[in-house]
C-alpha cells in the first residue's frame, strides 16, 4: 500500500468512519476553536488513532497550501482492483450488475463526485482508462467523501477490449452523447447494464461509441448543449434505481 495525505475535514471524517485502521499519522491545528475539529480529535482517540497538534504554519507546508481546514492525516491507500478482478465482480452481481465507465474523465473533482454517486447507487465497479484520465487523488477522495476507498475502482489500459468483455458478460452497453435521438428514460435498464459517459470535452470517443448498444441522451429543455459529467452521471445512475425498483 501507498501512503497518501487526506486533507480537509471531510476527508478524514470518512477515513475515520470507514478505514480508521489505515490513517497512518492524524495532524490537528493546535489552538483551534473549530468545534468539528475537537469532535474529530475526540472521535480518532476512541478509534485508536492518536492526533497530533501542528501549527496552521505547518499544515500549509505539508499540504503545499492546500484547504486543509485544520485536518491532515497520512493515509495508507489500498492499491487500486486488478483489471483482471472485474469478471469476478460482475459474475458475483449478476443480474444487479451496474458498471459506471468513464471515458477519459480528467477533472478530479468531478470523478470524486462521481464515484460519490456511484457508491450511493451500489455500482458493481467504476471502469476508468489508465491514459488521459485522473485516477484516485486526494483531491478525489475529498470531494468523493470517502466513497473513492468503497467503490470498487478499476483502470483499464484497453478500454475498447474491456467493453467487450462486458458484452460478452451479458451486460449491454448504454453509451450517453448528446445528439443522440433516443431519449434515456425510455430505455430500458433494468437487467445487467454498464452505463458509459464521455469526458468533460470531447464526451465518448469514437471506438467507445462502437462498443455500446444503445447511443442515448439525457432529455434537456434549455439552451445549454450538455451536463457536467457528474450531474450525467447521477441521472442516470438513479434512473437505473428507479426503474429496478418499479
Amino acid at each position: 500500500m501507498s501512503h497518501e495525505l487526506l486533507i480537509g475535514i471531510n476527508s478524514v471524517e470518512a477515513a475515520l468512519s470507514h478505514d480508521p485502521k489505515n490513517i497512518v499519522e492524524l495532524f490537528i491545528e493546535t489552538g483551534t476553536t473549530n468545534a468539528r475539529l475537537k469532535e474529530l480529535s475526540e472521535r480518532a482517540r476512541d478509534l485508536g488513532v492518536k492526533p497530533h497538534g501542528r501549527t496552521r504554519e505547518l499544515l500549509d507546508r505539508m499540504t503545499g497550501g492546500g484547504r486543509h481546514q485544520g485536518v491532515v492525516a497520512q493515509y495508507r491507500a489500498a492499491p487500486p482492483r486488478s483489471e483482471s478482478e472485474l469478471a469476478g465482480l460482475v459474475e458475483a452481481a449478476g443480474r444487479e450488475a451496474l458498471v459506471l465507465v468513464l471515458d477519459g474523465v480528467t477533472d478530479p473533482h468531478n470523478l470524486g463526485a462521481c464515484l460519490r454517486s456511484a457508491e450511493a447507487a451500489g455500482v458493481t465497479a467504476v471502469v476508468v482508462t489508465k491514459d488521459k484520465a485522473v485516477g484516485i487523488t486526494p483531491i478525489v477522495r475529498r470531494a468523493s467523501a470517502g466513497a473513492a476507498d468503497r467503490v470498487p475502482f478499476i483502470a483499464v489500459t484497453n478500454l475498447a477490449r474491456t467493453l467487450r468483455a462486458l458484452k460478452d458478460a451479458g451486460l449491454w452497453l448504454t453509451g450517453l452523447v448528446g445528439e443522440s435521438e433516443q431519449d434515456f428514460y425510455r430505455v430500458d435498464l433494468k437487467g445487467p447494464i454498464a452505463l458509459v459517459i464521455g469526458s468533460e470535452g470531447e464526451g465518448l470517443r469514437r471506438l467507445t461509441r462502437e462498443q455500446c448498444d444503445y447511443l442515448v441522451r439525457i432529455p434537456m429543455r434549455g439552451a445549454v448543449e450538455s451536463l457536467n459529467v457528474s450531474v450525467a452521471t447521477g441521472i442516470t445512475l438513479f434512473e437505473v434505481l428507479r426503474q429496478r425498483s418499479v
